[in-house]
């Protein structure tokens, strides 16, 4: 195994005794005799592991070590990009699109009946709430449709940008102000696509993906829509409107 040099004490103490996923750490002053540094930093470190997911901390349990998952890392920075520039989300979900095609075939012949279980109950839902009155857009539903297609994949990296992908998606991408006409052509695509994977047509699948992921547009079209826009521009807090519903 190739030697690993990390800018934190902690994590390379983890790494270099090869503490397992479930393993409790030495206390803060146990680690602070060990490593040869203050208790203050050492806490400063474990702290920053806890957010990046790395590490448990539990009263009256103690430190943790946890499975390694991407997610809070990649959505903790995502998050703070597009807090910096609006514009970061746009180049995020021309990544995640690549990556859910990418990995498409590869995800979806994992999946088992119960996993299309799943996937049609979620079309039941999304389909309960665009017929609702008044209508509800089906957020939760787009997240949890897409995230389960590719919930087998061996790839914690991946698996990690999807989630922060998704996340970002709720808290900056979601344009509620398209046409109900829009949302149901979306979720017409989600239902043809679960059918093409239960069927086992991946490639099919595939193909509606990437016409599903075509349909970017705004709710506006043209003519007086340009103020309308500017409007909806000064009433959100970045002065950004997205136009993200694939």
């Amino acid at each position: 195994m190739p030697a690993v040099k990390l800018d934190s004490d902690l994590l390379q103490y983890i790494v270099d005794r090869q503490v397992q996923p479930g393993d409790r750490l030495p206390t803060l002053t146990e680690l602070s005799a060990e490593l040869n540094v203050s208790v203050s930093k050492v806490r400063e470190e474990l702290e920053v592991a806890r957010t990046l997911g790395l590490v448990q901390v539990k009263p009256r349990t103690g430190s943790l070590v946890q499975a390694y998952d991407f997610t809070p890392a990649a959505t903790l920075s995502v998050l703070y990009a597009i807090g910096q520039d609006p514009a970061h989300f746009h180049h995020f979900a021309d990544l995640r699109k690549h990556l859910e095609l990418s990995y498409w075939t590869e995800a979806v012949a994992c999946l088992t009946p119960d996993d299309v279980l799943a996937l049609r109950q979620i079309l039941d839902r999304a389909a309960e709430k665009l017929t609702h009155v008044p209508i509800e857009v089906p957020v939760e539903e787009h997240c949890q449709l897409h995230l389960l297609f590719f919930r087998h994949l061996a790839n914690p990296f991946v698996q990690g940008l999807l989630a922060a992908y998704w996340t970002a998606y709720k808290t900056f991408g979601i344009a509620l102000h398209a046409p109900l006409s829009y949302h149901r052509e979306v979720w017409a695509y989600h239902e043809r696509m679960v059918d093409c994977v239960a069927r086992g047509d991946y490639e099919g699948g595939r193909r509606l993906l990437q016409e599903h992921m075509a349909l970017l547009r705004y709710a506006s079209q043209a003519g007086d829509e340009s103020s309308e826009r500017e409007a909806e521009q000064a009433a959100s807090p970045t002065g950004y409107t997205f136009s993200i519903f694939e």
